[in-house]
């Protein structure tokens, strides 16, 4: 059995796991070294890998699928699901891809056998899974579909908004956005209904074209969500989805985080501010600091015991260990061409 403090290590820590985005690779790294790389995983633009009883695996956009053993850091199994794939979820024993390219949704097993292909005639996204359901949206089709684990029977087709094009769980609710619509859509999964909710400040609509999910922030009832061509951070209550205002901030924000003790939230940006990590402090809803740290920083994640953040920086070819809240860097990690950044163990 391993010592309590080797056990306390790991789990504030954990191994890191980053996309090597022009090599097709995954380059891991341990106690602040790079120990290991895990080759041909495809086309890794915009790649995603999730952890999943006890493996990663990662979905690459040209259609691979890879199952990882990230304590061995091993390739155990790379499968072809499509040819433009967007979206990786579980459901029950099941893995589910959402493919741009064929139109359909597939589901495996864990050992990435290929159990069902449902053709949907349009491309799919905000796939997720929930108990012994899963849903997903198709984009050229305007609505949301919802069906079995077991059996992958359908239950509902539910007409939502025009061009659905990610979503996110929370709780029951499956939140949907739009690409051309304003304000998302909102299912309720215990009893299938649907609304729609359009945000609104000082009784004029908010212009709020959301991004994809994935780069919310979420901590106690309330979203942190980054503006679409706004220097701002919006702030929804999750509660009833009202709109409680917003943040400004240096540049045009990408990803928004909040540190696992819910004390910060942290702000990547694009443009010309790319270079650039601003710390927010979400109980007083300021800007505690931005500061250049990088060279295209692509993405970032908080460790699990909230004292740091792994951020890629791309250009110089570095994973950067940085200190919070101080935003000082500690450790610099050489990476090629870096970008995902996943800790095992911090999901």
């Amino acid at each position: 059995m391993l010592p309590l403090i080797l056990l306390l290590f790991f789990f504030a820590f954990g191994d890191v796991f980053v996309v090597e985005r022009e090599k097709g690779s995954l380059a891991v790294i341990k106690e602040d070294k790079l120990v290991e790389e895990i080759k041909g995983l495809g086309n890794l633009n915009h790649a995603t890998l999730k952890f999943f009883k006890g493996y990663g695996y990662l979905i690459s956009r040209d259609g691979y699928l890879s199952k990882i053993d990230p304590r061995n850091y091993k390739l155990l199994k790379k499968v072809k699901v499509g040819e433009s794939t967007i979206g990786l979820n579980f459901c029950g024993d099941k893995v589910l891809v959402a493919n741009y390219s064929p139109k359909d949704v597939v589901i495996l097993n864990t050992e990435l056998k290929i159990l069902r292909r449902i053709k949907t005639g349009s491309r799919n996204v905000g796939i997720k899974g929930r108990e012994n359901l899963f849903v997903y949206a198709l984009m050229d089709k305007d609505t949301v579909e919802i069906r079995r684990c077991d059996n992958y029977g359908l239950l509902r087709s539910i007409p939502v908004g025009k061009m659905p094009f990610d979503a996110f769980l929370y709780g029951d609710i499956y939140v949907v956005g739009f690409f051309l619509e304003e304000g998302i859509g909102l299912i309720n999964l215990r009893n299938f209904s649907y609304k729609k909710v359009l945000f609104k400040a000082e009784g004029k609509e908010v212009v709020f074209k959301i991004p994809h999910f994935g780069f919310w922030g979420v901590w106690e009832e309330k979203a942190y969500i980054p503006a679409v061509g706004e220097r701002k951070i919006h702030v929804i209550s999750l509660r009833d989805f009202s709109y409680l205002g917003s943040i400004e901030v240096k540049g045009l924000p990408v990803f928004v985080r909040v540190s696992p003790d819910g004390k910060y939230l942290a702000v990547n940006y694009s443009g010309d501010t790319e270079d650039y990590l601003t710390l927010i402090d979400l109980r007083e809803k300021r800007v505690l600091k931005t500061k250049a740290l990088g060279k295209r920083i692509l993405h970032f994640r908080f460790t699990r015991d909230g004292r740091f953040i792994y951020l890629s920086s791309y250009y110089e070819g570095k994973l950067k260990k940085v200190s919070v809240p101080e935003l000082e860097v500690v450790k610099e990690i050489s990476v090629p061409t870096p970008s995902g950044v996943f800790i095992y163990g911090g999901e």
